[in-house]
């Protein structure tokens, strides 16, 4: 955890990170992980560019469309499959955007509180921030439990921020459409990055305050605004 907890600096009191396309590019590792899934279940996998949709999305909704079911049953069992390959294998296959490290740092040698938000079960999250050497950054990391407690991004920011102390200005950062909800659901500034996978439309679409375009544009835009 960072040593700046109580160094704030104005006007934003703490930046949430998404994790998956917005700090790590995590096609292989989840798009494999679902095509297991999906051969698992006797079901023909489609290609890997077809499933990049899927990344950033609550694992139980994604298998609910493409299993085309409600059933509880088969959901968990999908939901087995994909992270027994993803536990194993997926995890890993996974890489950082360029100067993720480099914007990391130079927010905490600026004194803001670094947070991590993602529908990722927390579980996995810390793995792979450790693995990258990157969950030092962060004075908490923050994802979804195994049961899906916590998959809606809108309730985990609202929990992350009421267990925090943290109240507004804060600024969202992410890729995705469900990222921006979530910040405008707990009246934070959503900063979309368009380098992850969401389209431009999707994250102007959802009402993203500003769009950056590589991670020096995030740190850019958090110290002069």
């Amino acid at each position: 955890m960072n040593q700046h907890t109580n160094l704030t600096k104005k006007p934003y009191q703490a930046i949430f990170f998404d994790l998956d396309g917005t700090l790590t590019d995590p096609k292989k590792g989840i798009t494999g992980s679902i095509q297991f899934a999906l051969e698992k279940m006797g079901l023909s996998a489609p290609p890997g560019d077809m499933l990049v949709w899927c990344i950033g999305e609550p694992l139980k909704e994604i298998f609910a469309k493409l299993l085309n079911t409600s059933c509880e049953a088969l959901l968990i069992a999908a939901l087995s499959f994909y992270r027994e390959h993803f536990t194993n294998k997926g995890m890993y296959e996974n890489f950082l955007y360029p100067d993720v490290p480099l914007m990391l740092e130079n927010l905490i040698q600026e004194n803001y509180r670094l947070f991590i938000a993602t529908s990722k079960p927390e579980i996995f999250a810390v793995k792979i921030l450790k693995h990258f050497g990157l969950a030092h950054y962060f004075e908490k990391i923050y994802g979804s439990e195994l049961d899906g407690t916590r998959s809606d991004k809108s309730h985990l920011v609202k929990y992350i921020m009421e267990n925090n102390s943290i109240n507004n200005p804060s600024v969202m950062v992410g890729d995705r459409k469900f990222d921006v909800i979530a910040a405008l659901d707990n009246e934070l500034i959503p900063l979309g990055v368009t380098y992850g996978y969401g389209s431009i439309k999707e994250l102007n679409d959802a009402g993203a305050f500003h769009l950056c375009h590589s991670p020096k544009e995030v740190y850019k835009w958090i110290i002069k605004t």
